[in-house]
Formats: structure tokens, sequence, C-alpha cells
């Protein structure tokens, strides 16, 4: 019996892909697709996009042809008539097609892949942040108590600070800060624990060369460090004031990094929001959630 399978999750900006066989995660990759960008220039998905797409989707052929694929964010933005357009290309060329995940299933399942497996006596607030959406999820002992939903992400605000992916940007933390702050609004939620998801966070620490600690807060393989809101104060603002160029050269993804600032400067402001005092940075998408279903 063929126990792998894979997730593929179709982000604004990112196209991620997991494999699993059994429970045991074989395979993951971040792809960086930029759909919500250059559908925004073209007001259509683009093709040059498609393509890249495609080109994941054969990767994770060569493990299995149990593929599932969710679009995010911006394939709930378009058309029925486009979406049915891209699925029977997709159908015709691997027999798959996009499923469309709500915003709420989305942060549902992303919230459930951090949360399931912790013990923690206490407010924790999961943050789902991408290139068009950003959620929040308030748990307290693996229930939810509030949500919060935002229909921006980073790839917005990099087009209001387009510097922001330079090495050098010519706006300051404080700019960036403000304009964000006017879109979150007031949270009236509080957490001691902010836990950061929907994406690579820790991909960002590690090639910045930003130091984290332990989790002492609860022992979780996937959520084995955290720091404080005053080193998290630290290093976000010093984000904004160091070389950029110089933290790409580090990576294999050197263009995941146009939105890292941005992300940064709305996870501060939200950790301040809602009065954390510890922020664990981790690499749990969606696809963990799922595999917790489906298993």
């Amino acid at each position: 019996m063929n126990n792998i399978f894979s997730i593929i999750e179709i982000g604004s900006n990112n196209t991620k892909t997991h494999i699993y066989k059994d429970e045991d995660i074989i395979y993951e990759n971040t792809t960086t697709i930029e759909f919500k960008k250059n559908y925004k220039n073209e007001n259509k998905i683009n093709e040059n996009d498609l393509d890249r797409l495609c080109e994941v989707i054969n990767n994770a052929l060569n493990y299995t042809k149990n593929i599932s694929i969710y679009g995010c964010s911006i394939f709930r933005n378009i058309s029925k008539k486009e979406l049915n357009e891209i699925n029977k290309k997709l159908y015709n060329k691997f027999s798959l097609q996009i499923q469309v995940v709500s915003q709420e299933d989305e942060a549902n399942y992303t919230a459930l892949g951090c949360y399931n497996n912790i013990e923690y006596n206490g407010n924790i607030c999961v943050f789902i942040g991408g290139g068009g959406s950003i959620e929040l999820i308030f748990v307290n002992n693996k229930k939810i108590i509030d949500k919060k939903y935002y229909n921006f992400g980073v790839v917005d605000i990099t087009n209001k600070f387009d510097t922001l992916k330079n090495d050098i940007p010519n706006c300051s933390f404080s700019d960036v800060y403000k304009f964000v702050n006017e879109l979150i609004g007031d949270i009236n939620f509080k957490a001691d624990v902010l836990i950061l998801a929907g994406g690579d966070h820790l991909y960002w620490y590690n090639n910045a060369g930003y130091k984290l600690i332990d989790n002492t807060l609860y022992k979780n393989e996937k959520q084995k460090y955290m720091l404080t809101t005053e080193m998290s104060d630290n290093y976000d603002k010093d984000a904004l004031v160091t070389s950029l160029d110089r933290i790409r050269q580090n990576s294999d993804n050197p263009k995941w990094f146009d939105g890292s600032r941005a992300m940064k400067v709305t996870t501060n402001l939200i950790s301040h929001k809602i009065d954390a005092k510890y922020i664990i940075p981790t690499k749990i998408n969606m696809e963990d959630g799922l595999k917790v279903k489906r298993i």
C-alpha cells in the first residue's frame, strides 16, 4: 500500500510543497511564485507563473501521484471562469485541480497544526501571514476563543513601500509600522504567546543570523525556539537598516526576502497589540492541520 501523499499550497507569493509518508515528512520546499503581484499588473493569472506551478507539480509527481492542491488568497479573488480555465489546463496535463480554500479554513487548519500537540495554560495567538491575507486565531486549552481576518498581506505592504525589497530601504520602521497599524486597528483579545505560522519564519532568523532561545514554555518538535518581545524589537528594527543583500546571499531562495521586512514589521506590531511576552517562529503551514485531519 502506498502511504505517500503530497499537499501543495499555492499562496499569493509562495507555493509550498509538503510530501509525507504516513505521518513523516520526507520532502518540503517553498517556491516563490508572485501570483498576486503579477495578477495586479495583468488583471489575470500570469502564464509564466502557471508554468512554474506546473514545475512544482511535476517535482511532486516524482514522489507520488497522490497530490492535493490548495489555492489560497489570490485564488479566492479570481473569477470562477478563470479558475475553471486554469483547472481545465491542470486536469488535462496532470488529472489534478486546484481546490480553493476559504480564508476561515486556511486559518483554522494552520492554527490546528500549531496547537494540536502542545500543552500550555494560557492564551495563545496564532498569526497566519501571507502575501495576500493575514489571520489571527486566539486559542486557550486547544479551544478557539476569537478570530480576526484581514484582506491584506506583505505584497500590499511592499506595494506601498517598494524599497523594502532594496538592500537598504528609504522608508523607516516607524513609517511602515504606522501604515500597518491603520490596517490592523484595535485587537481586544490578549495573549502571552504569539506563534508565527503560515510561512517559514525560521528561514528569516536563520539567514539573517539572529539568535533564538530555546522554547521553555512547552515542548514541540516544530516549535523548538522562541524570542522575547524585547529581542524581537531589536531584531525587527535592525531588519530595516541592515543589508538585505547580505542576508539574501546566505539563502537558497533570495526572492523570498522581498516580503520579509514587511512581515517583520507586521508581526512586531501585532505582538505589541496583544501584549505578547514571547514570540515563537515556526514554519507550520496549513498542510500541518490538513495532515492532522487526514491522518
